[in-house]
């Protein structure tokens, strides 16, 4: 069993629902508290030993290949000025020389064919899918836990009210094994009242290079795109999935409520503003 090196992050979504916001900045960099959202989602992968992250990029998205790049300038006028943490800090969020590949979805054509556009860098060895939108703080440490108990295909579930199913991507679930359990199915977006569990896919993957194969044919889904749902429920009909059941919280930082919620759940973790931020919000809903 091929242990898990690379990531692919899907990133060349244009972010719509926070324009004017993402007319020139990519809504992956905008920042959850003095973080880019997309060096949160990098942080967490490096925490579970991804050594290699891919990003699928779009138009526009320069910059976030310019953040992950040494910056010389920036560099020089820190040490100067003697402001040795911020450098310091600059220094250990850098991936390694080699550890950043990047390439073009030509045409937003969906998940499913951002995922295959990274095919020559994966190579034939399981990588994991990213979701930049998605915040999560340990998910990927426990999906490689899964992957080395179960092997096969991995994907990172959430609970959610049964009222909410028709929102999300949900799985059936078969046999358990405590905190992980067989997938027996899935569906995109269920009518009201007809989903198989209340468990939803929430953007982490460990996935098998043989999805490669099953993208390329370009069979399209829901929106007219090439869906991953789609792919991956081809592929379980050869090869196992499994559901790992992330007990944490998920932000979804591609909603305008996911990231005004992330900002201040993440804000109240940082000890130097816990305190001066519960007054403010405390003076703020007095205020409501």
């Amino acid at each position: 069993m091929k242990r898990i090196r690379k990531a692919v992050l899907p990133v060349a979504g244009l972010g719509t629902r926070f324009l004017p916001a993402t007319k020139a900045v990519p809504k992956e960099m905008l920042t959850v508290v003095d973080r880019p959202v997309v060096q949160h989602v990098v942080d967490e992968a490096r925490e579970a030993g991804i050594e290699h992250f891919i990003f699928v990029t779009g138009r526009g998205k320069a910059v976030i290949e310019d953040h992950f790049d040494i910056s010389y300038e920036l560099d020089r006028t820190l040490q100067e000025r003697g402001k040795t943490e911020a450098y310091e800090a600059l220094k250990k969020d850098l991936p390694a020389a080699g550890q950043t590949s990047f390439t073009r979805q030509q045409e937003p054509l969906g998940l499913g064919h951002a995922v295959w556009c990274a095919r020559e860098i994966v190579g034939d060895e399981p990588f994991a899918v990213i979701l930049p939108d998605m915040l999560s703080r340990g998910s990927m440490v426990q999906m490689l836990q899964a992957y080395e108990k179960h092997g096969g295909n991995i994907i990172a579930v959430e609970e959610v009210a049964p009222d909410q199913t028709h929102q999300y991507g949900i799985v059936s679930v078969g046999e358990e094994f405590g905190e992980t359990f067989e997938i027996t199915g899935m569906v995109e977006k269920p009518p009201k009242g007809t989903a198989p569990s209340n468990f939803i896919i929430s953007g982490r993957y460990i996935l098998q290079p043989e999805i490669f194969s099953i993208l390329e044919r370009g069979e399209r889904g829901a929106g007219g795109e090439i869906q991953l749902t789609d792919g991956m429920k081809r592929l379980a009909e050869t090869q196992k999935f499994y559901g790992m059941h992330y007990r944490g919280k998920t932000y979804d930082t591609g909603s305008k409520l996911g990231f005004l919620v992330a900002n201040l759940a993440y804000g109240l973790e940082r000890p130097e503003l816990r305190e001066d931020l519960k007054r403010e919000i405390d003076a703020l809903l007095r205020g409501a």
